[in-house]
C-alpha cells in the first residue's frame, strides 16, 4: 500500500492532499478542523509514516518527531489511529483475496500473493488487483511481479505511488543492478557500511565481486546468500499460513519516567500493555510458557528479562503477574525510555481462552 497510514488520513482529511503531513506517535489531536504543524510539537516521539510532500522534504519514517521538525516545521501532523488502520487493511486483503486467494500476510500494509496457478497473465491481474483494492478502500497499491519474493519486494518499491513493475529478462541487470545495496532487504545499515568500505555500494557491484572477498568479511554462509540476491536467487516459497513465535507490545514514553514519582501512570502503563498483548494472544488463538519485559532507560541502555512458567498463559492476570515478576530483576534506579512486554513459546491456546483484566500495582 501507498504511504498507508498517510492515505488513510488523507481518505478522512481531503483538504490535506498535496500538502506534506506526518503521521507521528504522540502527536496532538486536530481540533475545528486546525491542524498541528510540526514546527510547534514539544516532546519526543518517531514518525510512522509521511505524505509523498513530506519526504520530498527529507522526513522519513522511524525518524525523531523534533529532527523532522527541523525539515519540514510547515507540515501538518496528525496523531495515529491504528483501529483505522487496521479497518482498511482488512478491506484491501480481502479485495486481493477475492482474486488471488494465495497470500502470505507481511504486515498491516504488505502481502506477497502468489500468481502461479492463475489463468490470467500477470499484469492484467496486477490491473485487476488495483482496481479492487481502490474500489474496497479508495486507495491506492503498488505491486511488482517477477518470480521470487525477493525481486518482487524490491520492484514494488520501484514505480510508487500507484505502480505496477514487472521484472522479466534483463530487468535484473537494467533496474536491479544499478540500486545500491541496501534495498535488498536484509541487507542493514551495518552491512552496507561494511561493503561500501569494500567498494561495492550498488548490487551490480556485488553480483560481480570475488566469492573468497565477500567470504573473508562476511563468512562461507553471509557470501553465499549476497551473491544469490545479488542475482535475484531467492527460493523462498509464498507461505500462505504461519505461527508467531512471539507477539509484544511496547511504548516510548513522551517524556523520560520517574519509577517512583512516575509509579502510578508507569502502572497504569504497564497494565494496558499486558492487557493489550493478551488481547492480541485472543485473536490470534496462542498462549505463551514465556513472559519478558524490555526497558530501555535514558541513557539509551536496554535491558531484557524473562521468565519460563510452568504452563503457558494467556490471560492479561498471567502475564502482569509473571512481568512484574521480571521487574523485580532489574534495578530500577534511572529514568525510563520506554517498557514492553513480550511472550513467547507459543501454542495453541486451550478452548475459552479470554483476557482478563485486573487491577495490580507496578511490582
Amino acid at each position: 500500500m501507498d504511504a498507508f497510514y498517510a492515505s488513510v488520513e488523507l481518505l478522512r482529511r481531503p483538504d490535506l492532499r498535496g500538502q506534506a503531513v506526518v503521521i507521528g506517535g504522540g502527536g496532538p489531536q486536530p481540533m475545528e478542523g486546525k491542524y498541528p504543524r510540526l514546527g510547534d510539537y514539544v516532546g519526543r516521539g518517531v514518525i510512522t509514516t509521511a505524505t509523498y510532500e513530506a519526504r520530498a522534504l527529507g522526513v522519513h519514517s522511524a525518524m525523531g518527531l523534533m529532527k523532522a521538525a527541523r525539515l519540514a516545521p510547515d507540515a501538518v501532523l496528525l496523531p495515529v489511529d491504528f483501529p483505522a488502520y487496521r479497518h482498511y487493511s482488512r478491506l484491501f486483503k480481502a479485495a486481493v483475496a477475492a482474486i488471488a486467494p494465495r497470500i502470505e500476510d507481511r504486515g498491516i500494509d504488505e502481502i506477497y500473493i502468489d500468481l502461479t496457478d492463475l489463468p490470467q497473465e500477470s499484469v492484467e491481474l496486477a490491473r485487476a488487483l488495483k482496481r479492487a483494492v481502490r474500489e474496497a478502500t479508495g486507495l491506492s497499491c503498488s505491486i511488482g511481479i517477477s518470480p521470487n519474493k525477493l525481486l518482487s519486494k524490491i520492484a514494488s518499491d520501484l514505480d510508487k505511488p500507484d505502480g505496477i513493475t514487472l521484472i522479466g529478462p534483463g530487468d535484473l541487470e537494467r533496474r536491479i543492478w544499478p540500486l545500491p545495496v541496501s534495498r535488498i532487504n536484509g541487507i542493514g545499515p551495518k552491512a552496507t557500511r561494511r561493503l561500501r568500505d569494500l567498494g561495492i555500494e550498488t548490487v551490480g557491484q556485488l553480483a560481480l565481486a570475488a566469492p573468497a572477498l565477500l567470504q573473508r568479511h562476511f563468512g562461507l554462509g553471509t557470501a553465499q546468500w549476497l551473491l544469490d540476491v545479488s542475482h535475484g536467487i531467492d527460493d523462498r516459497p509464498v507461505v500462505t499460513q504461519s505461527e508467531p513465535k512471539s507477539l509484544s507490545r511496547e511504548t516510548t514514553f513522551e517524556r523520560d519516567l520517574h519509577v517512583r514519582r512516575d509509579r502510578p501512570l508507569l502502572s497504569r502503563i504497564f497494565l494496558d500493555l499486558c492487557e493489550r498483548l493478551a488481547e492480541d494472544l485472543a485473536r490470534k488463538g496462542v498462549r505463551g510458557a514465556t513472559v519478558g519485559i524490555k526497558l530501555r532507560f535514558d541513557d539509551f541502555r536496554v535491558v531484557t528479562r524473562d521468565l519460563t512458567l510452568d504452563a503457558a498463559v494467556a490471560d492479561a492476570g498471567a502475564i502482569h503477574r509473571a512481568a512484574g515478576q521480571c521487574l523485580k530483576r532489574v534495578p530500577l534506579e534511572r529514568r525510563l525510555r520506554l517498557l514492553g512486554v513480550r511472550v513467547s513459546k507459543l501454542e495453541p491456546a486451550g478452548a475459552g481462552e479470554r483476557p482478563q483484566p485486573v487491577q495490580l500495582d507496578l511490582y
